[in-house]
């Protein structure tokens, strides 16, 4: 069945998922099946390749941010991809260079979480949201950069850094048609064994997702609401509506 007979072909166009893939005798065309592998190896390769997190932080340091470097108690790519809970605790060494710090109300860690590739977006989000934090009269910590690690591990960083409020962005898992999303979490009032239901999240951050520029401003929004209303999780609802009737996303890519 060719995709111009396929009552399904028009539909292609708004969306990733694998609709109309047509047929070969029984079986998916060539096409289709090398584009399934393409997009299988793409995910693989998101999980396992290192964060650079060396150029994130130089550009970070070039805006004025404070940049800090911490890890998981996870060894190595291999431990952490095993090991889920090594990767939600925070290193004994990396936690006594933490503390000592002024108190702050909103800290942001940066992790590699499951995929490498979507900390390309953690640039052009934070040069958007944290002018809107700070126009807030926000006290903005350092910026964490978190390796090998998982969203709970901004926990135990805020309550080093005696933060309110910790916002993660981390590279979500990837899907089949979409290796680079970042996920975003905020928790107010971060303690020992906070459950996910405490956490805010905004997901699929990237050209082809949720543009950078909606989420700043969604993720501004909430946090603003989260501490002013001092809750975070499922007791917060997005309540903003939409962005302003001026507001022009980026092209989606």
């Amino acid at each position: 069945m060719t995709d111009e007979l396929t009552p399904w072909a028009s539909l292609k166009e708004f969306t990733d998922a694998r609709i109309a893939l047509g047929r070969a005798g029984t079986s998916l065309p060539t096409r289709e099946l090398l584009r399934f592998n393409a997009a299988h190896a793409a995910a693989r390769d998101a999980v396992h390749a290192p964060a650079d997190f060396g150029s994130l932080a130089g550009a970070l340091t070039a805006a004025g941010e404070v940049v800090l470097h911490v890890h998981s108690c996870a060894a190595d790519r291999a431990e952490y991809l095993r090991r889920p809970d090594l990767g939600r605790a925070l290193s004994p060494e990396c936690l006594a260079e933490l503390e000592g710090q002024s108190p702050c109300d909103v800290v942001i860690v940066v992790a590699d979480g499951l995929s490498a590739g979507a900390l390309a977006h953690v640039g052009p989000l934070l040069a958007l949201l944290l002018p809107e934090l700070r126009a807030a009269s926000l006290s903005i910590g350092p910026v964490v950069l978190a390796r090998q690690a998982r969203v709970a591990l901004g926990d135990p960083v805020a309550q080093a850094l005696n933060a309110r409020l910790v916002l993660v962005l981390i590279g979500e898992r990837p899907g089949l048609s979409s290796p680079d999303s970042l996920g975003a979490y905020l928790t107010f009032d971060p303690q020992p064994q906070t459950r996910d239901s405490a956490r805010n999240c905004v997901s699929n951050i990237r050209p082809a997702g949720l543009d950078v520029r909606v989420a700043a401003w969604r993720l501004a929004h909430l946090i603003r609401q989260a501490l002013r209303r001092e809750l975070s999780g499922v007791a917060l609802k997005d309540e903003g509506g939409g962005p302003p009737p001026d507001f022009a996303p980026l092209p989606r890519g």
